[in-house]
């Protein structure tokens, strides 16, 4: 590994001594293992794919750890309406779909994305999501993919689609090498569809009620199978509505697998009052933690689901989980801006070589674990604060989410994501914020990160959950696995005592 040092926004990341003299300077440990060769890729994922996926956060689990996404704001109409968005409401602390603070010509995209891509070496995707349907107002993001691809000819292209206009734009998204599209689909029951869509407008005339819902039920279809035919990667969002779609869901999932789509989003409705929704509106609550786990449990066997989404905003910027979409906004990008590829080669580099690192360190974790743990060993959760890497790199009180993985004999997965920002609390109190957490991690009693005050840690101690600091910037992979040795009274793996 080379001796470059590549900074991200605050998160320092190169070599292994330069890591260690990051971490000693604040007093961390440095005990963490590593290794040497992986593979390349997963087994079950053939080259092709695997090469579209791997540097795709949204497409990946791993990527998400290394790579960033970018939104532009360019399509503000929509061809639909759905009760759980209001695309006029925007505050500049939450993330939720449909939400931006401005609009963009596809010319003022293109600036921005240059802009982003020299200060965010992550950057690997640019996506198209709104604020209304990039569908229906296919002109500006035609002209906004076009002027990027000229630019930064390596960045992957991504579109967020409803659906119902998509199928008549299939060709010159392939043309465009556009080979990531996310299909909303709450539905494959106009029935249930009724419910959630008041009117559609297609064709030049608006439709109402089940006839509404079966005409984007058809479109949806027809988008998804012209996208797997011509070898576009489907990912389908499915927003999960108690009472409405939460059982229909389960028959979603097994369609769209039928139909070929390469990950499913299962992601809870938001609904707050505040936004203006009509659901919010009219009571109509979201779901728990634990009726969004039940219902992914539930589809185990059908189309693979993504569980790493932060349902983010259609202006945002940065790895998921983070949000710096306000350090480029138009008053802030220059009028003349030219792309400079050097420190995103320098990343990608540094990833490819890291990557290699973390999967033979989290291989030998495995092992020696499945080698000394009885097969009837329970599970366990914890939960990680990371700003991405792979590393437990986050201090405890500036985390606003937590990933959490699990690990038995089989190895270490990641499970889901807990968010303890409540989508927006500017102007929260410290100590409400720290029930917020405790709240938010029920159900998990041991949490690792970076760094943690003592009185925290000592009020998290008194609800059950034991936070640890020991295994500060190592693989999450190996830092999990030496937790669960060490609660199950085993001893330290051999990587670790050297």
């Amino acid at each position: 590994m080379s001796d470059n040092i590549v900074s991200l926004g605050g998160l320092t990341i190169g070599t292994k001594d330069a890591l260690e003299k990051a971490m000693a300077s604040e007093g961390c440990s440095t005990s963490g293992a590593t290794g040497c060769g992986s593979k390349q890729a997963p087994e079950d994922m053939d080259p092709e794919t695997w090469a579209k996926v791997k540097d795709h956060p949204c497409y990946s689990e791993e990527a998400h750890h290394y790579f960033a996404r970018m939104h532009v704001a360019v399509a503000p109409a929509c061809n639909i309406q759905c009760n759980y968005c209001n695309r006029k409401y925007d505050c500049a602390n939450e993330s939720r779909p449909g939400v931006v603070s401005e609009r963009l010509t596809p010319e003022e995209a293109a600036r921005k994305v240059i802009a982003v891509a020299n200060e965010v070496p992550q950057l690997s995707v640019l996506g198209i999501a709104g604020p209304g349907d990039s569908c229906a107002d296919w002109k500006k993001t035609k002209q906004t993919f076009t002027k990027v691809r000229e630019d930064i000819p390596d960045i992957r292209l991504c579109l967020s689609s409803n659906g119902l206009a998509l199928p008549q734009h299939v060709d010159e998204l392939a043309d465009m090498n556009v080979d990531h599209v996310t299909i909303t689909i709450n539905m494959i029951d106009p029935e249930v569809g009724a419910k959630i869509y008041p009117w559609i407008r297609h064709g030049g005339q608006r439709y109402y009620g089940v006839e509404a819902s079966r005409i984007l039920h058809e479109q949806q279809m027809l988008a998804l199978d012209m996208l797997v035919e011509r070898g576009i990667l489907v990912k389908v969002n499915s927003v999960l509505i108690p009472g409405i779609n939460d059982e229909h869901l389960l028959e979603v999932n097994k369609e769209v697998k039928r139909r070929g789509a390469f990950l499913h989003n299962i992601m809870p409705l938001i609904s707050d009052p505040a936004h203006g929704t009509h659901f919010g509106l009219t009571g109509q609550r979201g779901p728990t933690a634990a009726e969004l786990q039940k219902v992914q449990e539930a589809c185990a066997g059908g189309a693979n689901l993504m569980k790493h989404c932060r349902q983010c905003r259609a202006d945002a910027v940065g790895l998921l989980g983070e949000d710096r979409g306000q350090e480029f906004t138009k008053d802030l990008v220059p009028e003349e801006v030219a792309y400079d590829p050097a420190a995103r080669d320098t990343y990608k580099e540094w990833v490819a070589k890291e990557r290699e690192d973390r999967r033979a360190a989290a291989e030998d974790a495995k092992a020696e674990t499945g080698a000394t743990v009885a097969e009837t060993a329970p599970k366990l959760l914890v939960a990680v604060a990371t700003q991405g890497g792979g590393r437990i790199n986050h201090h405890f009180g500036h985390a606003s989410e937590f990933q959490v993985f699990e690990v038995d004999t089989d190895g270490v997965r990641f499970a889901f994501h807990r968010r303890c920002d409540n989508y927006c609390v500017d102007g929260a109190g410290e100590e409400d914020r720290l029930d917020r957490v405790i709240a938010t991690l029920e159900g998990i009693d041991t949490v690792l990160c970076a760094k943690i005050g003592d009185c925290p840690r000592e009020t998290l101690a008194e609800a059950g959950i034991t936070v640890l600091q020991d295994h500060a910037y190592d693989y999450i992979e190996t830092a999990v696995s030496a937790v669960y040795r060490a609660r199950m009274g085993l001893a330290p793996a051999q990587a670790e005592r050297a």
